[in-house]
């Protein structure tokens, strides 16, 4: 028993070293996979979005990207569920129509989503793709003011300075953008930085509200957070769908849902279906600190991207401007001193809601089901 023991003491300790390793490689791959994710998506629809002919309808692609996610999570809970239909079908049946009371608690944010999903669409067609990532990082502002204001949340000091040097960074930013248009061979005439200016501002206010509302109405709420995604979908699908219909119906009647859709466009899709699932590996390999350098990083790697597929000139103002941004989305992530967890629990709740979507993805350790307010909608 004692030779037993010993041995297995001596298999953990020999073990414990190379899983370490493992989870620290992992921690460093899915942070730059997340990088990628994040410039690429960005880069790739002001790409598609400023291609000469045919352009696809971005309301046709925000409808494709929500199918795709309503599929994802039903294909888990069908797995969750150890592929008897008959049980999954049971349980969506009863929590989604039956429970028809709680499922229609997700419309309001479901069409706050449908709109700023769109919303990117305008802005990043309007706007060159440095800035708007720039900009786009106002959402960490508004999603904290809501916190405060309708979650009652508290924030550090160095929280409210970070804010307070993201407002000025992106503010910086703007400055004389107006004049620094892209040298690209694409058709600059049919874009408005203003309209781009006011998507992407829209878009960080609906990000914000919706995250926070989201949060709110699943406090103490059990249902995971595939089955809120169901109901989500189901609610983007169906007002995408009437969006479409109001704003590109007679076009789509004569071209086609499908009109210029190319592998480029489909992989800008795919990429937004599924970059809010990128985002729960990250968090279980790593933590917010690294979050927010990736979100840093993937600035930067927009930028001098952009300097070279577009030709975006980098002045004084962007530089100056975009480094603060870097250094605000930094401040932000670091840990309240104390580290208490009541200090975590406020720190993780004003994050955006792409941002949030912590452990809820994926179970804790020792199979503890994560915290209904963890539960936050994958299609910011």
């Amino acid at each position: 028993m004692g030779v037993s023991r010993h041995s297995q003491a001596a298999e953990h300790q020999a073990t414990s070293p190379s899983q370490t390793d493992v989870n620290r490689k992992l921690k460093y791959i899915s942070l730059a996979v997340l990088v990628v994710q994040n410039a690429s998506l960005i880069l790739s629809i002001r790409y598609v979005r400023t291609l000469p002919g045919d352009r696809f309808f971005a309301t046709s692609a925000v409808i494709m990207a929500e199918i795709l996610k309503l599929m994802t999570c039903l294909l888990i809970i069908l797995l969750q569920k150890r592929l008897k239909v008959k049980d999954t079908f049971l349980f969506l049946l009863d929590s989604v129509v039956f429970q028809y009371k709680d499922t229609m608690k997700l419309a309001v944010p479901s069409l706050i989503y449908t709109l700023q999903n769109n919303l990117q669409y305008v802005a990043i067609s309007n706007l060159p793709a440095a800035s708007f990532q720039v900009t786009y990082q106002l959402k960490i502002l508004t999603t904290a003011l809501f916190s405060v204001l309708m979650l009652r949340k508290s924030l550090s000091r160095v929280q409210w300075v970070s804010l307070l040097l993201l407002f000025a960074g992106v503010a910086i930013v703007q400055v004389q953008q107006e004049g620094n248009k892209e040298a690209s061979v694409s058709d600059t005439a049919n874009q408005s930085y203003v309209v781009g200016l006011v998507a992407v501002v829209i878009s960080c206010l609906s990000s914000g509200f919706a995250g926070v509302y989201f949060e709110k109405i699943l406090k103490g709420s059990s249902a995971s957070v595939w089955l809120r995604n169901v109901q989500l979908g189901i609610f983007g699908s169906i007002l995408g769908t009437l969006g479409l219909l109001w704003n590109d119906g007679a076009t789509v009647a004569e071209r086609g849902f499908l009109f210029g859709y190319t592998s480029m466009v489909w992989c800008v899709i795919f990429n937004q279906a599924f970059g809010g699932l990128l985002v729960a590996v990250v968090v279980k390999y790593a933590d917010n600190i690294l979050k927010g350098f990736a979100t840093s990083i993937s600035i930067i790697v927009s930028t001098v991207a952009s300097v070279y597929l577009f030709g975006f000139y980098v002045d004084l103002h962007f530089t100056l401007g975009a480094g603060m941004v870097i250094g605000a989305v930094y401040m932000y992530s670091l840990p309240r001193p104390g580290g208490g967890s009541s200090s975590s629990s406020s720190s993780s709740s004003v994050l955006p809601a792409k941002d949030v979507e912590t452990e809820a993805f994926l179970p804790k350790h020792g199979g503890e089901a994560a915290p209904p307010s963890a539960a936050v909608n994958i299609s910011d």
